[in-house]
């Protein structure tokens, strides 16, 4: 049994025929295969400019769900599935099994790497799992698409000692990684556009920009609408000096230009920032500049705050670049502070949470909510004893048990959370959470909602409080190189976000359960494994008891329980 693992390492087992797969045909989980299980095709071809590779682990991603559920609409699909059907799966490590002749003075059969997904060929996206074939199957071609890319090569090597679950668990941790390693603008953006508005009639309020609109960083176009007189002559003498061109924009709602990296508002206007804010490009920033409180919340897409990182900042200092850079957007948890993880419970949330309590200038205050018992029970047996032997307060909280909830949540109401992450799409909910922001707090939108998903926000608090808001969606190469470094490093632990496993057959029950948020953790594919169920590493005792040995502490899945699995389960 031992030389059959160590054969497959190696990867000199000769690729076996069929190739075993999940095509989706169209929307929903009835267009899943065929007759809900997967095909077999034949063995891919590849060329002599291309790798064959074998997947070894595949995890399942929330992602995966949207795609099943939008089918042919969803964004990222370009191409008419029900006959060129798409196959999932982009949390994948795999292994080099057959090599191109043009390539053999670079790979060898055997070598391992995991894939950046987001994959760009000449401007155009081709991401693995979307519109190239992913890890719901036994085997795959790597193209020049993936090794010589727009960012170079997609493909990161990994060590022989790392798991298979393992690195292929760093693709969603290095979404969580880059959540906290986000970087904002201090300045108007230069050679971009940028929008000045007036609020008020007879504003004699003394307003500059003191820092970056100078020779050295400054737009390149200069909107400008109601702008009181004082300031107007200053703003258009300086954009003289620097050729800046000026436009005067009388009708707020047709600019002369589609999208506007900087919208600068001076004085509180909700009618106005929902008039405006649509016209921010991706990376945009909408700074307030007042020192009253908007009459009313604003309406606020924070589809776009996530998806296309729109930034709002303000100041009640009359010099507009005090808005930028008075108070810096903060993306690390605050040292020694207070964190809300709103639908901390699920696997995304679990890693959120991993990281707060491990990092080495952590949170005072871990606040932890999930409206589901079962997945926030296990949270806090699997995380709470660490917390607290790091001094960690750590609090979990089921906001459906109302009168409990609402009475450990007021002692936060006053002071706030210094960072709040909120892993649950639903507007409402990112609207109450955005009401505990402590003074110079920051919330930050990871859950994917959609772009033109609205919710009413108190933007007051950009200019009164220093409150910011932010998002993203994804991750760069920068960020799983450095998740897969830390991983191998023994710094963090992706093991410890697996729930269940299970073979290429169970893929289907996988993702059913990854909607039904079935399991607390992530569901982890074995492509070339024997047929074997959906299995919660709790059951693993019955099941295969030598596997659920080398657990760690009995539900925490590692590196050793991942060879002994293999050993029992590779096919024949």
């Amino acid at each position: 049994m031992a030389d059959k693992l160590a054969e497959y390492k190696r990867g000199n087992t000769p690729p076996k025929e069929p190739n075993k797969l999940w095509p989706l045909y169209g929307a929903g989980m009835e267009n899943l295969g065929h007759d809900g299980n997967p095909i077999e095709v034949p063995l891919p071809r590849y060329g002599p400019d291309e790798l064959l590779v074998r997947h070894d682990a595949c995890g399942l991603c929330f992602s995966d769900i949207k795609i099943i559920s939008l089918g042919q609409n969803h964004p990222r699909i370009f191409r008419d599935i029900q006959k060129e059907p798409i196959v999932l799966g982009h949390e994948v490590s795999m292994t080099v099994v057959g090599v191109g002749e043009n390539l053999r003075n670079q790979y060898k059969v055997g070598d391992r790497f995991i894939i950046q997904a987001d994959i760009f060929k000449g401007g155009i996206g081709y991401a693995y799992g979307y519109m190239i074939q992913g890890g719901l199957s036994q085997y795959g071609v790597i193209d020049q698409r993936v090794l010589n890319g727009d960012e170079g090569n997609y493909l990161l090597p990994i060590r022989p000692d790392t798991g298979y679950a393992e690195s292929a668990l760093a693709e969603p941790w290095a979404c969580v990684v880059a959540a906290y390693g986000l970087r904002y603008r201090t300045g108007l953006k230069a050679g971009g556009t940028a929008w000045i508005i007036g609020t008020a009639e007879g504003d004699a309020k003394p307003y500059t920009i003191g820092a970056g609109f100078d020779a050295t960083l400054a737009p390149a176009r200069l909107l400008l609408t109601n702008v009181p007189a004082a300031f107007a002559r200053w703003l258009r003498a300086r954009a003289a000096e620097l050729n800046v061109e000026v436009m005067d924009v009388t009708d707020v709602s047709a600019p002369p230009v589609k999208e506007v990296d900087d919208i600068v508002l001076l004085g509180a206007d909700a009618d106005l920032i929902e008039k405006v804010s649509p016209f921010l490009a991706t990376f945009g920033i909408l700074a307030l500049v007042a020192d009253k409180p908007l009459p009313r919340k604003v309406s606020v897409d924070v589809g776009r705050i996530h998806y296309n990182r729109w930034l709002y900042v303000g100041s009640t200092s009359p010099d507009v670049a005090a808005a930028y850079g008075q108070a810096p957007v903060r993306a690390e948890l605050k040292k020694g502070g207070r964190v809300w993880f709103v639908g901390a419970g699920g696997p995304m949330g679990r890693m959120h949470v991993q990281r707060a309590i491990q990092l080495a200038d952590s949170p005072r205050t871990i606040v932890c909510t999930d409206v589901s018992d079962l997945r926030l029970d296990d949270l806090c047996t699997s995380f709470g004893d660490e917390a607290k032997s790091k001094g960690i307060e750590f609090i979990c909280l089921n906001p459906t048990n109302k009168d409990a909830y609402a009475g450990e949540m007021a002692r936060f109401k006053k002071t706030g959370f210094d960072d709040i992450v909120v892993l649950a799409p639903i507007p409402a909910v990112i609207a109450d959470a955005a009401t505990y922001l402590g003074q110079q707090g920051v919330l930050n939108i990871f859950a994917g909602v959609g772009r033109g998903t609205m919710a009413n926000l108190d933007l007051s608090d950009a200019y009164l409080r220093s409150a910011r808001m932010i998002g993203q969606s994804g991750s760069a190469i920068q960020d799983l190189r450095l998740t897969l470094r830390l991983t191998e490093a023994d710094e963090l632990s992706t093991n410890r976000s697996v729930a269940a496993i299970g073979s290429l057959n169970a893929a289907r029950d996988g993702l059913q359960a990854l909607k039904d948020t079935t399991y607390p953790g992530k569901v982890v594919i074995f492509p070339h494994i024997k047929e074997m169920p959906l299995t919660a590493l709790a059951d693993l005792k019955e099941r295969l008891p030598g596997v659920y040995a080398k657990l760690k502490e009995g539900r925490e899945w590692t590196v050793e329980a991942e060879a002994e699995f293999l050993r029992l389960m590779l096919e024949d």
